[in-house]
Protein backbone atom coordinates (compact mmCIF):
# COMPACT_ATOMS: atom_id res chain seq x y z
CA UNK A 1 0.00 0.00 0.00
CA UNK A 2 2.99 2.48 0.57
CA UNK A 3 4.72 1.98 -2.72
CA UNK A 4 1.16 2.22 -4.59
CA UNK A 5 1.19 5.92 -2.68
CA UNK A 6 4.37 6.78 -3.29
CA UNK A 7 4.18 6.03 -6.94
CA UNK A 8 0.79 7.74 -7.05
CA UNK A 9 2.93 11.21 -5.39
CA UNK A 10 5.70 10.69 -8.00
CA UNK A 11 3.26 10.40 -10.73
CA UNK A 12 1.25 14.03 -9.49
CA UNK A 13 4.48 15.86 -8.83
CA UNK A 14 5.87 14.66 -12.54
CA UNK A 15 2.68 15.25 -13.87
CA UNK A 16 2.56 18.86 -12.32
CA UNK A 17 6.02 19.99 -13.72
CA UNK A 18 4.71 19.16 -17.28
CA UNK A 19 2.60 22.74 -17.47
CA UNK A 20 6.14 24.97 -16.43
CA UNK A 21 7.44 23.43 -19.66
CA UNK A 22 4.61 24.55 -21.78
CA UNK A 23 4.49 27.84 -21.27
CA UNK A 24 8.12 28.63 -21.48
CA UNK A 25 7.78 26.70 -25.05
CA UNK A 26 4.46 28.95 -25.96
CA UNK A 27 6.46 32.19 -25.47
CA UNK A 28 8.85 31.26 -27.99
CA UNK A 29 5.65 31.04 -30.72
CA UNK A 30 4.08 33.99 -29.57
CA UNK A 31 6.22 37.08 -32.14
CA UNK A 32 4.75 39.79 -33.87
CA UNK A 33 5.67 40.03 -37.26
CA UNK A 34 5.92 43.17 -39.81
CA UNK A 35 4.25 41.77 -43.02
CA UNK A 36 3.73 43.54 -46.31
CA UNK A 37 0.68 44.33 -47.58
CA UNK A 38 -0.53 44.18 -51.38
CA UNK A 39 1.29 47.48 -52.22
CA UNK A 40 4.16 46.22 -51.27
CA UNK A 41 4.12 48.46 -47.90
CA UNK A 42 5.17 46.99 -44.41
CA UNK A 43 1.81 46.71 -42.25
CA UNK A 44 1.36 46.47 -38.43
CA UNK A 45 -1.73 45.20 -37.28
CA UNK A 46 -2.98 45.76 -33.75
CA UNK A 47 -6.02 43.76 -32.81
CA UNK A 48 -6.80 45.99 -29.43
CA UNK A 49 -9.88 48.29 -30.95
CA UNK A 50 -8.80 51.28 -28.74
CA UNK A 51 -5.25 51.64 -30.87
CA UNK A 52 -6.64 53.35 -33.68
CA UNK A 53 -8.63 55.93 -31.58
CA UNK A 54 -5.88 56.67 -29.51
CA UNK A 55 -3.89 57.15 -33.12
CA UNK A 56 -6.68 60.20 -34.18
CA UNK A 57 -7.08 61.50 -30.65
CA UNK A 58 -4.51 61.42 -28.69
CA UNK A 59 -1.33 60.36 -30.52
CA UNK A 60 1.31 63.36 -31.31
CA UNK A 61 0.68 63.44 -35.13
CA UNK A 62 3.15 61.68 -38.21
CA UNK A 63 4.26 64.91 -38.78
CA UNK A 64 5.72 65.61 -35.60
CA UNK A 65 8.47 62.74 -36.21
CA UNK A 66 11.28 62.02 -38.74
CA UNK A 67 11.89 58.58 -39.57
CA UNK A 68 15.67 58.63 -38.40
CA UNK A 69 13.99 59.49 -35.38
CA UNK A 70 11.36 56.74 -34.58
CA UNK A 71 13.83 54.36 -36.06
CA UNK A 72 15.86 54.60 -33.33
CA UNK A 73 13.59 55.03 -31.17
CA UNK A 74 11.82 51.85 -32.16
CA UNK A 75 14.91 50.41 -32.23
CA UNK A 76 15.68 50.70 -28.22
CA UNK A 77 11.98 50.06 -27.57
CA UNK A 78 11.41 46.94 -29.23
CA UNK A 79 14.56 46.09 -27.17
CA UNK A 80 13.03 46.51 -24.03
CA UNK A 81 9.59 44.99 -24.97
CA UNK A 82 10.99 41.90 -25.97
CA UNK A 83 13.35 42.10 -22.94
CA UNK A 84 10.01 42.20 -20.48
CA UNK A 85 8.27 39.57 -22.40
CA UNK A 86 11.12 37.47 -21.40
CA UNK A 87 11.69 38.08 -18.04
CA UNK A 88 7.86 38.00 -17.57
CA UNK A 89 7.28 41.65 -16.04
CA UNK A 90 3.55 43.37 -17.26
CA UNK A 91 2.71 39.77 -18.27
CA UNK A 92 -0.77 40.78 -18.49
CA UNK A 93 0.00 43.52 -20.96
CA UNK A 94 2.91 42.17 -23.22
CA UNK A 95 2.16 38.60 -24.80
CA UNK A 96 4.00 38.82 -27.36
CA UNK A 97 7.86 39.55 -28.54
CA UNK A 98 8.23 41.83 -31.75
CA UNK A 99 10.14 41.11 -34.45
CA UNK A 100 12.02 44.25 -35.78
CA UNK A 101 15.01 44.50 -38.03
CA UNK A 102 16.85 47.93 -37.56
CA UNK A 103 18.47 47.07 -40.97
CA UNK A 104 14.95 47.30 -42.94
CA UNK A 105 13.57 50.10 -44.49
CA UNK A 106 9.68 49.46 -43.27
CA UNK A 107 8.88 53.17 -43.57
CA UNK A 108 7.83 56.49 -41.79
CA UNK A 109 3.84 54.88 -41.51
CA UNK A 110 5.11 52.08 -40.24
CA UNK A 111 7.97 53.24 -37.87
CA UNK A 112 5.02 55.97 -36.82
CA UNK A 113 2.48 52.91 -35.96
CA UNK A 114 4.87 50.34 -34.38
CA UNK A 115 6.13 53.99 -31.83
CA UNK A 116 2.58 54.85 -31.36
CA UNK A 117 2.03 51.31 -29.83
CA UNK A 118 4.79 51.69 -27.30
CA UNK A 119 3.47 55.00 -26.32
CA UNK A 120 -0.66 53.45 -26.50
CA UNK A 121 0.55 50.39 -24.30
CA UNK A 122 1.85 53.75 -21.88
CA UNK A 123 -0.95 55.25 -21.97
CA UNK A 124 -3.71 52.67 -21.54
CA UNK A 125 -1.84 49.82 -19.49
CA UNK A 126 0.52 52.26 -17.34
CA UNK A 127 3.21 50.57 -18.89
CA UNK A 128 6.59 52.82 -18.39
CA UNK A 129 9.12 52.35 -21.08
CA UNK A 130 12.35 53.81 -20.62
CA UNK A 131 12.81 54.94 -24.23
CA UNK A 132 9.16 57.00 -23.68
CA UNK A 133 8.87 60.24 -21.69
CA UNK A 134 5.11 61.22 -20.79
CA UNK A 135 4.91 64.29 -23.42
CA UNK A 136 4.30 61.72 -26.40
CA UNK A 137 0.88 61.59 -25.30
CA UNK A 138 -1.05 65.26 -26.27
Amino acid sequence: MKKIMFLIMVSLFVFSCGPQNKIAENKENHEIKPTKNEDDEWELDVLDTQYEYFITAVAKPMSMYSESYLKSRNTFLVTEWNSNFFTGKYRNVIESTIEYNPNENYGLKFEYRLYQVFAYVQWKYGVKMNGLSQTEVR
